[in-house]
């Protein structure tokens, strides 16, 4: 059945580092209503005329002080329907050297980076299922990097990308 969608976007932002690029995540504030504090990229719901880049760069300077002229789009990837009712837009880009990062306390509780490259190990990709409040059954991806475990709609896209990127199957 038709579900009318909240369109939103996600900053996938690359930095570069000496042992290869890492990406720029954030663990949400412990006071927010919903996904306390779990992992995520930079993200939120489109604003109206916005386009996924748009937010992606609006929300990533909202959410951790990333000023947009240290971001350059790179490529988009599939868009990831959440069970919240969201389509969401992963919007890759390249963050340059000089930036600075201040979290907004009010969403954002933490601040850190993964490797791309661990993120982009689908042996690293683990496969969880548990029962949803309705009764429903959901499998999700998740990845456990150090002491975070990044999953639901932040490892499905992750995953997604990975999919795009190096032309895997959809499970």
């Amino acid at each position: 059945e038709p579900v009318d969608l909240n369109p939103a976007a996600v900053l996938v932002g690359l930095i570069q580092q000496e042992v290869g690029y890492s990406v720029l995540l954030t663990r949400r504030s412990d006071t927010l209503r919903r996904h306390t504090g779990q992992i995520a990229l930079p993200g939120g719901r489109c604003d109206p005329g916005e386009n996924a880049w748009t937010t992606a760069l609006r929300e990533a300077h909202e959410e951790v002080g990333l000023h947009p002229d240290y971001v350059s789009l790179a490529g988009m990837s599939s868009p990831y329907r959440t069970g919240t009712g969201y389509l969401v837009t992963p919007v890759v880009g390249f963050i340059q050297p000089g930036f600075t990062l201040t979290p907004n306390p009010e969403e954002v509780a933490d601040i850190f980076e993964t490797p791309f490259g661990f993120l982009m190990d689908p042996a690293n990709h683990e496969e969880h299922e548990r029962e949803a409040p309705s009764g429903e059954r959901r499998r999700f991806y998740a990845m456990t990097h150090e002491d975070r475990f990044i999953w639901g709609a932040t490892a499905g896209m992750l995953r997604a990308l990975y999919e795009r990127l190096y032309g895997a199957a959809v499970a």
